[in-house]
């Protein structure tokens, strides 16, 4: 029979992991002391938004709402502690939504870096309550300096957030990417901002920036990445290296006629050489039997299509393309609810855009 003090041996450091957090003293460090990553203006109103605050009252007030979620925010640290804490504190009470877990909205999510360019899941911080959470991120950690990377919730905003590591433990910011290594800039809708991934190191922009191990800054605005010239002139304002336009899922064949050609041409004018990337929308699963939804992708990849060739016949240099077909597969079996991606769905996705990205990137 397994008593509770053998049930207690077997779960070894999940049982840590749950003790009370003040059974080991610890030290607490603000965490815009180490380094962050992943927010392009330095303006902000408050700490964790997305956009700077003259945006306020220039963007629609959905744009200027969402824009202060902390998705694609990260922090990136060094430390040879045996254990590392995280506290933060939450915006809105509401944790979870319908198609996103608490932890993809309103969570932490940690991973540490195994080599060159390579990035390993080590843990996440649950969020059981709000406004403020105090949670054990990992604990038991062998010894050894180690560099880790700190994801904040995609769909809340951050008032606070702090690290914690026993006393005495380092704890450091890490090193600065070198200048060169500018970040992918994505601008889009629920989908690029991170729904319906299970944890904010999920959504594809978050997997690029491991993967390609640089920087890379989320602008998707749920329901509101509609291509518009407002939220452009900020977006050519950053210092890229390549810009993802992927707006098709919020506007229609209409508004991607009439936006795309401008929109590309403000960046072009701000960037002359920095690649561009237009996306198609993905396939919605269910538009090989439904008429309605399959005709909605048509219509709008459609007029995609046509505004790059018509770019491209003016010889609007660094332009790319990435189709429909290759961003979700074509199982059925990649997204939540039929439009947001999945954890495989975003796999699949990051892999889609690895591939002009890669060429971009040269």
């Amino acid at each position: 029979m397994l008593t509770r003090r053998s049930f207690t041996l077997l779960c070894g450091s999940a049982a840590f992991a749950q003790a009370p957090a003040d059974q080991v003293e610890v030290d607490w460090l603000d965490a815009r002391k180490l380094t962050v990553e992943g927010l392009a203006f330095p303006d902000r109103k408050d700490p964790w938004d997305r956009l700077p605050a003259r945006a306020e009252g220039v963007v629609r007030k959905e744009v200027w709402a969402l824009s202060r979620d902390s998705a694609g925010a990260l922090v990136r640290f060094t430390s040879g502690a045996a254990q590392l804490r995280a506290r933060w504190s939450l915006t809105r009470k509401s944790l979870a939504g319908a198609n996103m877990t608490a932890i993809g909205a309103s969570g932490l999510d940690l991973y540490v870096r195994t080599g060159p360019a390579s990035w390993r899941w080590l843990a996440v911080g649950r969020p059981t309550n709000a406004p403020v959470i105090e949670a054990v991120l990992a604990s038991g950690i062998p010894a050894g300096q180690r560099e880790y990377l700190l994801y904040l919730p995609l769909y809340n905003g951050v008032r606070s957030l702090e690290i914690a590591v026993p006393k005495g433990a380092s704890l450091q910011p890490a090193a600065p990417r070198p200048p060169a290594r500018k970040p992918i800039v994505f601008y889009g809708t629920s989908i690029t901002q991170g729904a319906s991934a299970s944890r904010p190191g999920m959504c594809h922009p978050a997997i690029l920036g491991r993967w390609f191990d640089r920087p890379t800054i989320n602008l998707g605005f749920s329901g509101n990445g509609r291509m518009e010239p407002e939220v452009l002139k900020l977006v050519a304002e950053i210092d890229a290296a390549a810009f993802v336009l992927d707006c098709l899922p919020n506007i229609t064949a209409k508004q991607v006629e009439e936006r795309t050609e401008p929109g590309v041409r403000m960046l072009r004018e701000a960037h002359p050489d920095t690649p561009i990337l237009l996306v198609e929308d993905r396939n919605y699963p269910q538009g090989f039997l439904l008429p309605s939804p399959r005709e909605r992708n048509q219509s709008s990849q459609a007029a995609l299509r046509a505004a790059f060739q018509r770019l491209q016949k003016a010889k609007v240099p660094h332009l790319y393309y990435l189709p429909a077909a290759q961003l979700l597969g074509d199982d059925g079996e990649a997204t939540t609810d039929g439009s947001h991606p999945s954890d495989l769905g975003f796999v699949r996705q990051a892999k889609a855009f690895e591939k002009p990205l890669r060429k971009m990137l040269k």
